[in-house]
């Protein structure tokens, strides 16, 4: 496809394939869960079938991913990057004093296969939920699966490299797309998950300070080459809510004012939050979850975590700057994303409406259950 100097990105937020989502895949793993209330991992899938019909076990690769592939194949995206939430892993024993344990059997990686994904951000609440052990183990089968990461690793600089992902060659001033991965305490991170000199973890921010800004800032512009777009990718904040915490935004728009982002792409809320359009540059403060096993348990409150977006980023690659912002809503049923109902649509309205107070122009639905946002910059 004839892209005319722009790249495509496809963005989304948590993938949480393990617990009942891995139960219902080719190799699920151990059920035993380490929860308060749930035991095994197999409740999770029969409260979704009890809210929406039985799901025929065992699943093929490409079955959570659903509705979500033709979207995919329908814009054809240059590269597509999600934030995986779940150890992948068969060994290791859970953290100590951790409620929530995500794991996937590795044999399960054929999930992330079928969807094309081509890198993971993995600083994360849950990436390091089995222990050293079964980080390692999640790295080592994402990298014999073909896709890379950022944000976790072996060490310190392991951690906080980034993934290099190719770019069309056709691009102008063509460079690679740099995507580098955080973690705020906020969301939920163990100050000991930060990976040290010799101590496998995650890339964890102290703090969302200007002077952290600012040595993050100055890591990046040493990694960065002539031609590269940088991703951002902060895991950060809490699960619920529609307000966008100002130390958020103030983060995010001194990385863009140090031409450090390209693109902010936030996650850890469990729905979707507002977007933001600043010096040309997209800011996504929560991309809420894309796949989870929450079906059954019903909203929190007002807010619902069945509604996961894909978001389509289209940039000028000479510059960096947002052309078109496009999100396909989507909803898990059964496991399973489908295109989102009219009630998903008026659901969101309501998100971009009442969440967005001092964010600017927000998406509005243009037909065809997509949501757009055209800027109009110089570049």
């Amino acid at each position: 496809m004839e892209r005319n100097g722009k790249a495509v990105l496809m963005l989304a937020g948590d993938v949480m394939t393990g617990r009942g989502v891995d139960q219902v895949l080719m190799h699920p793993g151990d059920p035993t869960l380490h929860e308060s209330y749930v035991r095994d991992a197999r409740d999770y899938v029969r409260l979704a079938e009890a809210a929406s019909g039985p799901i025929e076990v065992p699943v093929a690769a490409d079955y959570v991913w659903g509705a979500a592939l033709a979207e995919m194949e329908r814009v054809a995206p240059d590269l597509r990057i999600v934030n995986l939430e779940t150890a992948v892993t068969g060994t290791g024993e859970p953290w100590p004093g951790k409620g929530i344990h995500y794991r996937m059997h590795p044999a399960n990686v054929d999930c992330l296969r079928a969807a094309h994904i081509d890198a993971c951000a993995l600083a994360n609440n849950h990436v390091l939920d089995w222990g050293a052990a079964g980080l390692l183990e999640t790295l080592q089968t994402l990298h014999d699966a073909g896709v890379q990461v950022a944000g976790a690793g072996i060490d310190a600089d392991a951690a906080w490299a980034p993934a290099r992902l190719p770019l069309p060659t056709s691009l102008p001033r063509c460079g690679k797309l740099l995507l580098f991965s955080v973690a705020v305490s906020s969301s939920g991170v163990p100050d000991s998950w930060a990976a040290g000199q010799r101590r496998p973890g995650v890339a964890l921010l102290p703090d969302l300070s200007a002077s952290t800004t600012r040595v993050l800032a100055e890591d990046i512009a040493r990694r960065r080459g002539a031609g590269d777009l940088v991703v951002v990718s902060i895991h950060w904040g809490g699960n619920w809510g529609l307000a966008v915490p100002l130390a958020h935004r103030d983060f995010a728009h001194r990385l863009i004012d140090a031409g450090a982002a390209d693109v902010v792409h936030g996650h850890s809320s469990h729905h979707p939050l507002p977007v933001e359009v600043y010096q040309g540059r997209l800011i996504l403060y929560g991309c809420g979850d894309l796949i989870n096993d929450y079906e059954g348990i019903g909203a929190h409150r007002d807010l619902r975590s069945d509604i996961g977006c894909l978001y389509f980023v289209t940039l000028h690659a000479g510059s960096g700057c947002l052309d078109t912002l496009e999100i396909v809503p989507l909803q898990l049923k059964r496991l399973r994303l489908s295109l989102a109902d009219a009630t998903a649509h008026d659901w969101l309205r309501e998100v971009f409406r009442d969440g967005s107070a001092g964010l600017g122009e927000q998406p509005s639905l243009r037909g065809e259950g997509r949501w757009i946002l055209r800027t109009a910059v110089v570049h």
